[in-house]
């Protein structure tokens, strides 16, 4: 069994698929006529729905924006104790 290559998909092109689906066109059909799946044509319908957005980021939930968030500053605060784990090392040095 061989992979299917990764297609990529335009805003416009998700936006009229949505559209189409809105109009009355079963999903069946849709998946079928432009070889989409299943799960990524209900992607693209609920991320219509819900922010009108087909971008990643303006579909993120208030908890993955948080852990985001939360993870870039551990990744600052871990160097700035770099930082003043070397200063400290300095300042040793001159003291002796």
């Amino acid at each position: 069994m061989s992979r299917k290559i990764r297609r990529y998909f335009t805003d416009d092109f998700k936006q009229q698929i949505v559209d189409l689906h809105n109009a009355g066109r079963k999903c069946s059909e849709l998946i079928k006529e432009y070889d989409l799946t299943p799960s990524t044509f209900d992607k693209w319908v609920k991320q219509a729905r819900t922010t009108g957005s087909f971008k990643a980021v303006d579909n993120l939930t208030d908890e993955q924006r948080e852990l985001i968030e939360l993870r870039k500053r551990n990744k600052e605060f871990e160097m700035q104790l770099d930082i003043l784990k070397q200063a400290a090392v300095i300042m040793a040095r001159k003291g002796k």
